[in-house]
């Protein structure tokens, strides 16, 4: 009797090799989807029907072997091919490419998924997304742009609307300074007289009057000096409500910064002097100069006439013109020129002059110059002395900082150049004091005092840092997966950084579609490591991975399995035949 048995035997074999075409159809269907991972399916035995299991041999007999039919084919798995694809360039700065093990991490609608497919770009809220939509999870940054690793988030490039600055906190300097200048003598002098031939006195009766023969003292009030114009009337040259402004001013070849001192009743001498030291940026308490005089704005009590002292060098000579003091009332009209100014004398000694810029925390350009002279030659060397004057410290000194700068013998620093200086923001919005380092002795370009018969002292600042405001406009991502923006005032900053999963059998993943992934029963947990570590690949930034699909493999599959499932249609034909001439024996 012809068994039916082959009749399933064939079944299963046909069944088997569809479900077979089925994998192969959907690898060549996919061989064009980003980083596709192609499948194999493998077959097993059915269970055999055991006629016997066999004998051991014996003393007279051989043994035998087992006796069994087997009934057909099983579809024992499939095995998903995790090897890398190959990398194709995009020149999308968004797109990325896994050269290696480990997969992206993405969360869509709060659940957790992975991909190799990097075909990112941004979303309207400038986050990292999918094609898809799901969003790409990595390691964000803090407020100061560093990177907070362990925790992840959405990663987000805000072109275009990020904008950052940067406080100044170091110029480096560079140049040399003619020690074979002359050594400076003195400051300029310039002296204000009440008219030009007298100082300034007060009225008779002030409430504040003057000792001894003293026509004035710098505790006088403004408010009691009398007009030089009018001598004898008891008229008072200022009123409450009234402005010094002093404009136009000249020290070296720059202008002094406009400035303004508020008379009131209680306004004394003392405070216009101290007004004319600050505005002009005299720095005092360094000792007199060579010649004697004291830097600073003075007060000859008997005569009534104020000196104004300058600083020793060239570049520092103040011009201090009867035009330059103003007086103006509280409507801002100009009043008069209450003082008359004469130049005595000027400053000397070698010195140079360098402006150079700053950023405050806010990103607003701020100018300071730089001025050293040449205070003194020796055995040991020469020293210079050098001034920093800001007119956008927000106070109303322009001085900043004085100091000295030694050289030996071969015109080296003898010290190491660093200079601390601070400039108040005070009122502006900015964070107070600017602390700024200047460096004179930078190994690769220091400061030098060499003779040079042939030119002057010459210096310059080379470089600085701090930057004003810059938008982001670029960005790219690293092997690492740090993502680095440009922003137009030339900064750069991290801006997150992709981060990958690894899995111990990442074959376990379950498919989800769309080119996602979860965790399988036997994938293992997913490890989140940053890219390149713990078995991961580094990453390709404008570029993507390739379906690793093999159309030469797929289609000798094909024809296999082809060539497979003809066969066990045969045998279900050969079957058939079978029980068909049994049927014809009966009739």
């Amino acid at each position: 009797m012809a068994s039916t048995t082959a009749l399933f035997t064939g079944l299963s074999g046909l069944q088997a090799h569809s479900q077979k075409l089925n994998v192969i159809g959907n690898n060549i269907a996919n061989v064009n989807t980003t980083a596709f991972k192609s499948s194999r399916m493998l077959f097993s035995t059915q269970f055999s029907r055991t006629f016997s299991e066999g004998t051991p041999p014996g003393q007279s007999t051989g043994g035998s072997n087992p006796v069994q039919i087997g009934l057909g084919v099983n579809v024992a798995g499939t095995q998903r091919d995790f090897s890398t694809g190959s990398i194709t360039p995009t020149g999308d700065p968004s797109h990325l490419a896994i050269e290696g093990g480990g997969l992206f991490i993405v969360d869509s609608q709060n659940e957790r998924f992975y991909t190799r497919a990097g075909a990112f770009s941004t979303n309207g809220l400038n986050q990292l997304v999918t094609v898809g939509g799901a969003r790409v999870q990595g390691y964000g940054i803090d407020a100061n742009f560093n990177i907070v690793q362990g925790v992840l988030a959405e990663l987000s490039i805000p072109l275009g609307t990020l904008s950052i600055t940067e406080a100044t906190r170091n110029v480096r300097f560079a140049g040399n300074l003619n020690s074979d200048g002359n050594t400076a003598t003195r400051g300029s002098v310039s002296q204000l007289f009440g008219t030009s031939a007298n100082g300034l006195s007060v009225v008779a009766g002030a409430s504040v009057p003057p000792t001894g023969t003293n026509v004035l003292e710098s505790t006088s009030l403004l408010t009691e000096i009398e007009d030089p114009l009018l001598p004898g009337s008891g008229t008072a040259m200022f009123t409450p409500g009234q402005q010094i402004r002093l404009t136009g001013a000249q020290k070296g070849t720059s202008i002094v910064p406009d400035a303004t001192l508020a008379i009131s009743a209680g306004t004394t001498v003392r405070d216009l002097m101290d007004f004319l030291t600050q505005a002009l940026g005299i720095r005092t308490g360094i000792g007199p100069n060579p010649d004697g005089r004291t830097p600073g704005v003075l007060l000859n009590p008997a005569t009534g006439v104020i000196s104004i002292n300058g600083n020793t060098g060239a570049v520092n000579n103040l011009e201090v013109g009867t035009e330059h003091i103003t007086l103006i009332d509280s409507a801002g009209t100009f009043v008069r020129q209450p003082f008359v100014m004469d130049a005595v004398q000027q400053s000397d000694g070698e010195s140079v002059q360098s402006t150079f810029t700053l950023f405050d925390s806010l990103g607003a350009e701020l100018t300071a110059s730089i001025s050293i002279v040449l205070e003194g030659k020796s055995s040991a060397g020469t020293s210079w002395r050098y001034y920093v004057d800001s007119g956008d410290d927000s106070d109303l000194a322009l001085a900043v900082a004085t100091g000295l700068l030694d050289f030996d013998t071969n015109g080296q620093l003898l010290s190491s150049g660093l200079v601390s200086i601070q400039i108040d923001r005070v009122g502006t919005g900015a964070a107070s004091p600017l602390a700024v380092t200047l460096n004179f002795g930078d190994s690769s370009s220091p400061v030098t005092a060499f003779a040079d018969p042939q030119a002057n002292s010459q210096i310059q600042a080379v470089w600085g840092d701090g930057f004003a405001l810059g938008t982001l406009t670029t960005f790219g991502i690293g092997q690492d997966g740090v993502i680095t923006g440009g922003f137009s005032n030339g900064l750069t900053r991290s801006l997150g950084q992709v981060v990958l999963a690894s899995f111990t059998n990442p074959e376990g993943l379950v498919d989800r579609g769309n080119n996602l992934f979860s965790p399988g029963a036997n994938s293992g947990p997913a490890v989140d490591v940053t890219p390149g570590t713990f078995g991961t690949g580094r990453l390709t930034a404008g570029a993507l991975e390739l379906s690793n699909v093999d159309l030469g493999r797929e289609f000798i599959d094909m024809i296999l399995t082809s060539t497979g499932y003809t066969a066990s249609s045969r045998v279900i034909r050969t079957a058939d035949d079978l029980l068909q001439q049994l049927l014809l024996i009966g009739r």
